[in-house]
């Protein structure tokens, strides 16, 4: 059972979480005109040159989270696709009645949740990659090299000698 926790559960989640991304990349490599329209459906220029970054990311990522290479990197990224995609793409409210099924906002909503749904468990990917505890390390590191820092850290070591 323990094997089941640690070794096998994880890996379907990080493949669960992610196998929709190479199949959306490959949904815009087949249907091109569709994924251009979409793309200039948004108060964002140059839809057609926004749709190669967005299919690296979709290509990328995925096999990145995957197999642990920069994985808490990977999932920023691409956590941060889902949710600038959920915002600028399925905007359901600015549909009127967008709760109603007949409305054209209506499937908006689900595409919205579902972003950030990702977003959630690309989260956990970070916390579990120990990214946070990385840039942590890396500000304080960078903090304590600065003069500032040094000066104050030597402000402070002398207080308190003198208590």
């Amino acid at each position: 059972m323990e094997w089941l926790i640690n070794d096998a559960l994880p890996v379907l989640a990080r493949i669960f979480i992610v196998w929709i991304f190479p199949f959306s990349f490959l949904d815009k490599v087949i249907n091109w005109d569709m994924a251009v329209k979409q793309a200039e459906s948004s108060w964002l220029p140059g839809g057609a040159a926004l749709l190669y970054p967005a299919m690296a990311v979709e290509l990328l990522t995925p096999p990145m989270i995957l197999f642990g290479f920069f994985d808490g990197i990977a999932a920023f990224v691409l956590a941060g696709y889902c949710a600038i995609t959920g915002l600028i793409y399925h905007n359901f409210w600015t549909y009127p009645r967008f709760w109603s099924p007949t409305s054209a906002g209506y499937p908006h909503i689900w595409d919205f949740f579902k972003n950030f749904g990702l977003v959630g468990g690309l989260i956990f990917v970070m916390l579990a990659s120990g990214i946070f505890q990385t840039v942590e390390k890396e500000i304080d590191d960078v903090t304590l090299l600065s003069p500032l820092a040094s000066s104050q850290s030597a402000v402070a070591n002398v207080a308190t000698k003198v208590r």
